[in-house]
């Protein structure tokens, strides 16, 4: 089975939450997982006075070279003004010495975000993270149509096939829904099921 990273940076906690539903999606088939958040880079007066909640829920990865123990690595970040946040831009800044050894080629992997709005960037920011993770070589899965939880318009959702979304509101009030977690869970597995039969044989022959 393949080992998976859920990686991840959340200012209010959604994306936290969003994470242990990838995770456990990726864990249902198996896989080995472990969700992980970068660090902040916000200066603490700054995190206080715009109401971030410490995050204490997971372990923060401060080496990026631990990205190459891992066949998956599934990327969750908020937006901001429709780019990933600069926590997570600024860990994946310091992994140039993974793209020039070509560590992370032939790896899995997936985006997810947060918004407070429906329309607050959430594709843009998607493909921000897809963009990054495309130039490390590692192959993209999204939240594609079998997931049909992301269809319609009964209620307010996130969702995207290129990503599982979760929408906060303005004043992060908005918890994620039962149908975003489930959309998390069924991307999660998607990542994993592909590392399953692709990445994980690739790297057993390698230390074979």
């Amino acid at each position: 089975m393949s080992k998976i990273l859920v990686l991840y940076y959340s200012s209010y906690g959604h994306l936290a939450k969003m994470a242990d539903a990838v995770a456990e999606g990726a864990r249902s088939t198996g896989a080995e997982v472990d969700v992980r958040r970068v660090p902040e880079t916000a200066p603490a007066e700054v995190a206080a006075a715009a109401g971030f909640v410490p995050d204490h829920s997971h372990p923060v990865l401060e080496d990026v070279n631990e990205l190459a123990d891992y066949d998956g690595i599934i990327v969750g970040a908020p937006t901001r003004f429709g780019r990933m946040s600069s926590q997570m831009a600024s860990f994946w800044d310091r992994a140039g010495g993974l793209w020039f050894q070509g560590k992370l080629n032939g790896k899995v992997g997936g985006a997810f975000t947060s918004t407070a709005t429906q329309h607050g960037g959430q594709e843009a920011t998607l493909f921000s993270i897809i963009t990054n993770l495309l130039h490390f070589g590692v192959t993209i899965v999204g939240l594609d149509y079998g997931f049909q939880g992301q269809m319609g318009v009964d209620e307010v959702k996130g969702g995207s096939p290129y990503g599982a979304t979760t929408i906060s509101d303005g004043d992060g009030s908005r918890l994620p829904s039962q149908v975003e977690l489930d959309g998390a869970r069924y991307q999660g597995r998607r990542v994993a099921e592909l590392a399953n039969s692709i990445a994980a044989p690739a790297r057993e022959l390698e230390t074979a």
